[in-house]
């Protein structure tokens, strides 16, 4: 081969490298409304999840271009609240569908709960194992894990409170009411949160000087690999804003499909027989899968303390501003939330919590509190499929 069908071949390569993600999906996108309208929901749902996972790493991808530019903690706080737009706009989607499927409102309140033990569990368990194998023991800044599993444990007790209400014969209105209320608390918590993320305690969520991440970056900078990979890559080239713009066109391509996902996905969770709470996890998975391989590929390149940033953040947010945009939603569209997850839901929530505050407070991971974390997740999948 001449030196000129070389290029043009590494060329192609690297360019189907860049934009598989961005060709699949429209692909998919396609597909989607064309088996919608023919009426074969099971493939209109598969085409239409598969779509958006195509979407959501392209919006990863962007993401992370953005936070590699605003930098930590800012960062993070990009790449997670992409995250759950996605999981709000699917997560809504399926809650205008309760008006006809009383079932969908289940199926909402599981994905949100989902949404946290799949971050926390599969994100991180599945991070921390890949990049324990990879090295020893991975470090990062024990002030990041402390300050969110606080968050999320405080958080998840609140939402004991229309819970409890829920399953002490009291009126389905005082539980609403309780709902509203602790929507409000969670989303000034949120806010105050944000201030001292991004304001007064950035230092937390940093990596340390004993992080290696360090010196993954000095070795990416010598070898220039970096440089290489990403030179011909368009949403590189392209200015902040307009990578927020790409983002907010990536999104609303996503809401698209999530209504098609949410009708036709309905119907054939119930054919089918599946449950509220394998339903939601379902969908939480498809949310949650490019955080999961941004972390994972963080995680090979030692970069653990961004997996922490990612998974915890991610969690964080689902609770704290997903819970109070979709009470606003559904107040407004007629299609009320309560907060009153069954016991399953909230038991899961608490232990996973406990997890991981038991696996990162030191500051340290390994391979053994990864797979520690998925052990829990396939447990709850197999109660939750039968629950």
């Amino acid at each position: 081969m001449n030196p000129d069908s070389s290029a043009r071949v590494s060329n192609t390569q690297q360019f189907i490298g860049n934009y598989w993600d961005i060709f699949g999906g429209l692909l998919f996108l396609g597909l989607t409304y064309l088996l919608h309208f023919s009426h074969l929901p099971m493939l209109s749902t598969l085409t239409s999840a598969i779509a958006i996972i195509f979407f959501s790493i392209t919006v990863s991808e962007v993401a992370e271009i953005l936070a590699e530019r605003l930098g930590e903690p800012y960062g993070s706080y990009v790449l997670t609240f992409t995250a759950v737009a996605v999981e709000i706009i699917l997560l809504f989607s399926i809650m205008l569908q309760s008006v006809n499927s009383p079932e969908a409102m289940e199926t909402v309140k599981g994905g949100i709960i989902s949404a946290v033990i799949v971050d926390m569990n599969v994100l991180l368990g599945l991070a921390v194992f890949i990049g324990g194998l990879s090295f020893t023991e991975q470090q990062h800044n024990e002030d990041t894990s402390s300050s969110y599993t606080t968050i999320l444990y405080v958080a998840s007790l609140s939402l004991l409170v229309p819970s409890i209400l829920g399953h002490s014969n009291h009126s389905l209105e005082v539980v609403r009411s309780a709902s509203y209320l602790i929507g409000g608390l969670l989303f000034l918590f949120y806010i105050t949160i944000l201030i001292f993320q991004t304001k007064t305690h950035t230092h937390f969520f940093k990596s340390t000087a004993r992080s290696r991440m360090f010196r993954f970056k000095q070795r990416l900078a010598e070898d220039g690999e970096d440089e290489e990979h990403h030179h011909n890559y368009i949403f590189d080239k392209l200015s902040t804003s307009l990578n927020f713009f790409a983002i907010f066109i990536l999104i609303a391509l996503i809401g698209v499909l999530a209504e098609i996902f949410a009708h036709d996905g309905l119907m054939l969770f119930a054919e089918f027989g599946i449950s509220a709470g394998l339903a939601g996890l379902t969908i939480a998975i498809i949310s949650v899968s490019p955080e999961i391989f941004t972390a994972v590929k963080a995680a090979k390149n030692d970069q653990i303390q961004r997996v922490v940033n990612i998974a915890m953040g991610a969690s964080t947010v689902s609770i704290l501003l997903t819970v109070p945009a979709l009470l606003i939603l559904g107040y407004f569209s007629g299609v009320p939330l309560t907060l009153n997850f069954n016991p399953l839901e909230i038991g899961a929530l608490i232990f996973t919590i406990l997890l991981a505050w038991k696996t990162t407070d030191d500051g340290e991971t390994n391979y053994f509190e990864g797979i520690s974390h998925m052990m829990l997740f396939l447990s709850y999948a197999v109660i939750a499929g039968l629950y």
